[in-house]
């Protein structure tokens, strides 16, 4: 094995610390600031209320949420990235405290089944990065490297990572404490179960609660937003709201009239239909996503049930032909389990803060939950504009950097996105023959594009571009190597010594022995360990 100073000279070091201590930095809150305000509940609601609170009350900021009971709560996805991680670590909440009243598992990532039809790539994982992923990334990517340029070289991402030999045996990603390596993990969850736990733990923090139905948004004669009206009650005031309102946009876009711009010329699923299913005595630690002829099928394992859906496009597949589609997949054509049927916005305001306004959730932007990037959207919003509230400053400049901030995830994100449909094989239906042919790709995605099948290195343009802000660079490599998107040849040419210098074996045994110090996932969550000190995850990100 190659040791751990052995890399390339492109790799990127990102070290993540979370502390449940508050941050001794001084702060510069503007003192017009009193009183916050979000109108909406949920997961979006509530974890904003929660960052808010942790970061603002002890200052002598009100936070208060305004939630109608009338309004349901989407929960199209119950799957997160490891940020979610960081939030819970950073509130200084015990894993064991909250995943079992949210009836949570570990996910240790997805496996993507059925995207691509060429031989040995038809199924791969994409992992969560580990510590010990430093000892196996320089092998991955020069396989990866030497694979496009056509040598003889296993490049498949699957044994490479050892989240991918955890989430295929089972296994939770909690290791035991003699094992010198943490592993950085996502979970599932019930999203009604997780947004009701937040109310409760958000009010115990100081956040003030109101039941009631917005009916209205007063603007003063600046455009900003001076109240809201609720049913049967005064106007509520506030310095700053925050619309957690879902697609509604009720502040954001209603109210103030903030421009949204859709992504549905290159991300053509706007529909999803969701059914739990039993789970039997495993319980899986990964989220498999599985295409179906017009869209993709989610399996996600939760302590007391399959969340089960399917993402689909309507331009190309009737509601009822897909919940026959789903129902047939999962084996219930005959089940009186009913289906519910879910209507997806896809795309993003072009402000998030705007005015004396900040959209959070549904409200700011969606894209599909393909990768389950719906909850950090929400944490990383509400964090930067912590940030940029503890800095003072307020101005238009200071507006334009936030909202450039989160508008290049978005870009990143979708582009991610994008190349899962856009490098699929599939040709059985007019669907995927649709998403293969697009040509609405931004700039930076054409240029990563060429750079792949061009045999050059596609670190540096990913760190410079925004695609490099929704993901990092080993995901890249792992979903075009995890695609087989190498350049066509007739045959591969046999290895050089140079470009065959790792082993596969090697990097097998490392990780079947690594994963001897992990425990299998029921068996880990009937005894969730308390976490008893803080370790900081050190990554290569390439």
């Amino acid at each position: 094995m190659t040791a751990p100073n052995d890399r390339a000279p492109t790799a990127t070091l990102f070290n993540y610390s979370y502390s449940s201590k508050e941050s001794d930095k001084p702060t510069s809150i503007p003192p017009g600031i009193k009183k916050i305000v979000i109108v909406g509940g949920g997961s979006a609601g509530w974890m904003t209320a929660m960052i808010l609170a942790n970061a603002l009350i002890s200052q002598g900021i009100e936070i208060s949420v305004l939630e109608s009971p009338a309004v349901g709560i989407i929960g199209v996805g119950e799957g997160s990235t490891p940020w979610l991680r960081g939030f819970f670590d950073s509130l200084g909440i015990q894993e064991s405290e909250w995943m079992p009243e949210c009836n949570a598992t570990y996910k240790c990532g997805i496996t993507f089944d059925g995207w691509s039809t060429k031989s040995g790539f038809e199924s791969y994982f994409h992992p969560f990065a580990s510590m010990l992923d430093n000892l196996t990334m320089t092998q991955f990517v020069h396989n990866s490297q030497a694979r496009v340029n056509g040598a003889d070289v296993y490049a498949h991402p699957n044994r490479f990572f050892i989240s991918s030999y955890l989430a295929h045996n089972n296994l939770a990603p909690k290791p035991q404490r003699t094992f010198p390596f943490d592993v950085w993990y996502g979970y599932h969850f019930d999203s009604v179960l997780l947004g009701q736990y937040l109310h409760k733990k958000a009010m115990q923090r100081g956040v003030k609660y109101t039941k009631c139905h917005v009916t209205g948004v007063q603007l003063n004669e600046r455009g900003d937003i001076a109240s809201v009206s609720i049913k049967d009650g005064e106007p509520v005031t506030a310095d700053i709201f925050v619309d957690c309102t879902g697609f509604a946009g009720v502040l954001i876009q209603q109210a103030l009239g903030t421009p949204f711009v859709s992504f549905s010329n290159n991300l053509l699923n706007d529909a999803a239909i969701a059914m739990p299913t039993p789970i039997g005595d495993e319980i899986p630690s990964q989220t498999i996503s599985t295409a179906l002829k017009h869209g993709w099928r989610w399996k996600i394992p939760l302590s007391s049930r399959y969340g089960n859906g399917y993402v689909y496009s309507s331009a190309f597949c009737s509601a009822d032909d897909a919940e026959h589609e789903l129902r047939e997949g999962l084996g219930m054509l005959d089940s009186e389990t009913p289906a519910r049927h879910l209507k997806m916005k896809i795309g993003r305001v072009t402000k998030h803060w705007n005015k004396n306004c900040l959209a959070v959730g549904l409200a700011q932007g969606f894209i599909e939950p393909l990768e389950a990037t719906a909850l950090l959207f929400i944490q990383r919003t509400a964090t930067t504009f912590v940030e940029f509230l503890e800095a003072g400053d307020l101005s238009e400049a200071a507006h334009d950097r936030f909202n450039q901030r989160v508008n290049d995830h978005f870009e990143g994100t979708r582009d991610y996105i994008v190349t899962h449909y856009k490098t699929n094989t599939r040709r059985d239906t007019e669907y995927w023959r649709a998403n293969a042919e697009n040509t609405n790709l931004s700039d930076s995605l054409r240029q990563l594009y060429g750079l792949w099948m061009a045999g050059k290195s596609i670190a540096p343009d990913v760190g410079r571009q925004a695609i490099g802000k929704g993901y990092p660079v080993f995901s890249w490599y792992c979903i075009m190597s995890g695609m087989g998107i190498f350049p066509d040849r007739k045959a591969l040419r046999p290895a050089t010594a140079a470009e065959e210098r790792y082993s596969m074996e090697e990097i097998d045994n490392l990780l079947q022995r690594s994963a001897l110090n992990f425990g299998r996932q029921r068996e880990v969550l009937t005894n969730i360990p308390k976490k008893v000190d803080e370790r900081s995850l050190q990554i290569y990100f390439w």
